[in-house]
């Protein structure tokens, strides 16, 4: 039985946890460039707790919690460049990675992800699945991340087609909670993982 109705007319895919266990090289970045920033430790645990967020909804509760601003653009350089060095820990998450390239040329299919275009585009340019997306939306296209639906309606559009007639593959309950509220159906890629 195919996970993908046939009533489909296209898929989007979120990138981090769900094309891409990209988990490590993100801690990697944000603990450097937060430890320097700060001088304090950042425990793991506390990144974990995270995930599926963008990078200013990270800041908003890290200033939140300091109870003071902090420098956010130097804060987002220094974690970018320190992902981006960290390339080569990126694995694809295979079984998702695997519908991608089942549909690919079958159905229009588009990348839509809270992070940054630099990042999303390099994760998927290194593990060679940029190819396989007609379009690729980011928080860099979009005023309001997910949990708004801003980006699954971007995505729809540039595929031409309804909302109603894509369906989601997603990680974070941000990413399921946007589809939900595009009018998307939706799968948990966690259910696939087990």
């Amino acid at each position: 039985m195919s996970l993908v109705p046939q009533n489909t007319a296209g898929l989007i895919f979120d990138c981090d946890g769900t094309l891409v266990d990209s988990l490590p090289m993100y801690r990697e970045g944000w603990i450097t460039a937060l430890e320097d920033s700060l001088r304090q430790n950042v425990p793991l645990e506390w990144f974990h707790g995270h995930g599926g967020m963008s990078e200013h909804m990270v800041l908003d509760i890290i200033e939140e919690k300091l109870g003071r601003g902090v420098d956010r653009e130097g804060i987002i350089n220094q974690a970018r460049t320190g992902m981006l060095q960290q390339l080569h820990v990126l694995r694809e998450i295979t079984v998702v990675a695997d519908i991608a390239r089942q549909y690919h040329g079958r159905l229009p299919m588009a990348v839509a992800s809270n992070g940054s275009r630099q990042i999303v585009s390099a994760c998927l340019r290194h593990l060679g699945l940029e190819r396989l997306f007609d379009a690729i939306i980011t928080i860099d296209d979009v005023q309001n991340p997910k949990p708004a639906p801003d980006m699954f309606l971007m995505a729809a559009g540039r595929l031409t087609l309804e909302p109603h007639a894509c369906l989601v593959f997603e990680d974070s309950r941000e990413g399921m909670m946007a589809a939900t509220r595009a009018g998307m159906k939706h799968i948990d890629v966690n259910t696939l993982l087990g």
